[in-house]
């Protein structure tokens, strides 16, 4: 990719009075606008780019980081940094209780999870509090990245009463899925939602800017004889997700 930008915009002017990470941010743009760079396409790493163009990588950071925070380009954690593409806003309606890869199925979409953690342990009192628990009581606790078709959309986070499961280990690609086999789906669900801006942290994790706005939504899961099994925290990009409710008299 360096080769083809070199040919086809040529090599840094040592003449021009342009900072040299506008120069860069420059090709960048004309790469973008003739195709030459499409929605997807990764981009060399910051040392590559560095590297053959002669500059230090503080210089392509900063280059690339102003198309970043224009949505043209997005970094994903461990992957490297792509040109964006034409997001489809997946919509999510909120009268009936699903799981994240029922949905994404449903819309014809791939779901899939990287953990970023699977931990046991007991209640902390902020949690026994949320869900009735007693001092004590074992709990598991999962921390997903989930992705539709590759798209990193949200950051998720679930406390389950372990007595639900068989063993930690039965979680893989769904947790309701794991719930079902093990009887303890949830069947009933209250939700809150309120507009957020990405941390930092979070906002690496998505390949987002920092700052951009998502929605936080925090699930209370009860199962068809009442008992509340699920507290699950959830960061959703904003600029992919909607939620819908339908209302009636």
């Amino acid at each position: 990719m360096t080769a083809l930008m070199l040919k086809t915009f040529g090599r840094l002017d040592d003449t021009d009075a342009t900072p040299k990470y506008m120069q860069i941010e420059r090709m960048l743009r004309a790469a973008l606008a003739s195709d030459s760079l499409r929605p997807e396409d990764a981009l060399p790493t910051e040392r590559d780019l560095a590297e053959e163009l002669g500059v230090s990588r503080i210089t392509i950071r900063k280059a690339i980081g102003a198309l970043v925070d224009e949505g043209l380009l997005h970094r994903r954690h461990g992957a490297g940094t792509f040109v964006a593409g034409n997001v489809d806003r997946i919509e999510k309606s909120s009268s009936k209780i699903s799981s994240f890869s029922e949905d994404m199925i449903a819309r014809g979409l791939k779901p899939r999870s990287e953990w970023v953690s699977k931990s046991n342990g007991s209640v902390t009192p902020e949690e026994a509090i949320n869900m009735g628990l007693s001092p004590g009581t074992p709990v598991y606790r999962f921390n997903r990245i989930r992705f539709a078709d590759d798209l990193p959309m949200a950051l998720e986070y679930s406390t389950i009463d372990a007595t639900c499961l068989a063993s930690i280990d039965t979680v893989d690609a769904s947790l309701y899925e794991a719930l079902a086999q093990a009887g303890h789906r949830p069947t009933r669900a209250l939700q809150r939602l309120r507009a957020i801006g990405f941390d930092d942290d979070r906002a690496a994790l998505l390949g987002m800017p920092s700052g951009s706005p998502g929605l936080l939504i925090e699930r209370r899961g009860f199962t068809k004889a009442g008992r509340l099994i699920e507290l699950t925290t959830s960061y959703y990009r904003g600029d992919a997700y909607d939620f819908v409710a339908e209302l009636s008299d």
